[in-house]
This record gives structure tokens, C-alpha cells and sequence, in this order.
């Protein structure tokens, strides 16, 4: 017995070693919040046999005191997009709201739970790659090899299964730098556990106090064999924002 629990004795040391999964996802949500930016974005859908369609987007965000975060998104090019624009408000504890103006009907709606797994203006990243999930969402853990290579493996699987159809996906597993909290890769899984879709981070700028900044990051479906990138552009940070630029009014501008 004696011997036994030598033997056993570094597993229970590395386990001990380990952050809190559910500290290390707070961790690194906290450190991509700024206070304030403003972006262009390219988006590149790319098919299975190679054709690509481009957008062009613009983007600004704020942070509040509370751990929200306020996004808003207009489309600029091509022309059979422009103007579209979203709203999107991140709540650290609690389900994030989006709303969409669609400028053909000249109307502004709400997006629901059910939408947030669909896709992003038909590409490969989702609604909800588009804000920074509740941390309450999920029930973290590290899963076997966690901490080795310098990288933390936590597995998030939604709490209940109205989560699990909200965000489109039985679980996800994050790849997470132990040295810097950053988010190298995440893999999404079907109803099925079956792998479907990985997102990359492809690139970073660092940012004020620590924080960073995602530059380019890819979206990759197992399934369909289409990907989708995004890079983003003309960076500018530390701006005086207003807070009536979040605005349902200013959205259908």
C-alpha cells in the first residue's frame, strides 16, 4: 500500500497544481476586454473548392465597470450587405444580448437564444463567437494532459441542455498558454461528441495592463470543409466612446 501511494504520489501533485478551471477561463476572457477600440475587419468566407467571398466591417467596443462589454458592428462592403449592423452587449454573469438592423426591411430585431449557435453572416464563426460567452454558461474542467507543454486543456460543457442548443454545441475544448492565459485553439463538438468545427488564434497584439488583443483567428468546419478568417485592421485603442453609440437609435443609423 505504502508503495502504492508513492507511486501515486506526483499525479496528486500535478492535479494540485492546477488552477481552478473555471479561474483560468475568467482569467482569460478578462485579459481580451480593453477599454475601448475601434476596428475595420475583413472577413473571409472560404469554400471547400477554394472560391472566397470578402466583407468588410467596422467595429467599436467599450467596457464598463460591471464587467460588460458593448460591441457594435456595421457591414461595409459588398454592397448587398452594407449596412447591416449588430449590437451586441457581453454580461460577464449573465446571457448576452444582440440585435441586428437589417436595412432591406428597414428593421431592427432582437436576435434570440435559439440564433446564437447560427451563423455569422453565413460564415463559419457563430453568433456567439461574435460576444464572450457567461462564464455561468459553462461547467469547466481540465481535462488528462492539462498543464503539460506548458498548456491548460479545459473542457466547458454547457449547464443544461437549453445552453447546449443555445450556443450549438455538446462541448468545447479550449487550449490555453499557461504563460500567458491566451487562447491558442478551441475545438467544438457535436450532439454526437463528434469534432466539427476548430477556431484558431492565428495572431495577437498586446494591449494595456497585461491585456491582449486577437488579430486574426480562423474558423475551420470538419464537416462542410469551408473556413472562415477574420483579421482586424486599423487598431485604435484608449478612445473616448460614447455610450449613446450602443444605442437601439444609433444601431438603425
Amino acid at each position: 500500500m505504502l508503495i502504492l501511494l508513492l507511486s501515486l504520489l506526483p499525479l496528486f501533485q500535478a492535479a494540485a497544481q492546477l488552477p481552478d478551471a473555471d479561474q483560468v477561463m475568467s482569467k482569460t476572457r478578462d485579459l481580451t476586454i480593453t477599454n475601448s477600440i475601434s476596428s475595420t475587419i475583413s472577413l473571409a468566407i472560404i469554400e471547400k473548392g477554394g472560391s472566397v467571398r470578402e466583407r468588410t466591417i467596422s467595429m467599436i467596443a467599450k467596457s464598463y465597470p460591471d464587467g460588460a462589454e458593448k460591441r457594435l458592428i456595421r457591414f461595409i462592403d459588398p454592397p448587398d450587405v452594407r449596412g447591416t449592423s449588430m449590437l451586441i452587449v457581453d454580461n460577464e454573469n449573465s446571457s448576452d444580448e444582440m440585435w441586428i438592423y437589417l436595412p432591406a426591411l428597414k428593421k431592427t430585431r432582437r436576435i434570440v437564444s435559439s440564433e446564437k449557435g447560427k451563423s455569422f453572416m453565413s460564415s463559419e464563426f457563430s453568433n456567439a463567437d461574435m460576444s464572450s460567452p457567461a462564464l455561468s454558461d459553462f461547467n469547466n474542467k481540465h481535462l488528462k494532459n492539462s498543464g503539460e507543454n506548458n498548456l491548460w486543456i479545459i473542457e466547458s460543457t454547457p449547464v443544461s441542455s437549453e445552453k447546449s442548443d443555445e450556443y450549438g454545441y455538446s462541448r468545447k475544448v479550449s487550449y490555453i498558454s499557461a504563460g500567458n492565459w491566451q487562447v491558442k485553439k478551441i475545438e467544438y463538438y457535436n450532439f454526437d461528441n463528434q469534432l466539427f468545427k476548430i477556431m484558431e488564434i492565428k495572431g495577437i497584439l498586446s494591449a494595456e495592463n497585461g491585456k491582449y488583443i486577437i488579430k486574426d483567428m480562423k474558423a475551420s468546419n470538419i464537416v462542410t470543409g469551408r473556413s472562415s478568417e477574420i483579421s482586424f485592421n486599423k487598431i485604435s485603442t484608449g478612445l473616448n466612446i460614447a455610450d449613446t453609440e450602443f444605442s437601439i437609435q444609433n444601431l438603425e443609423r
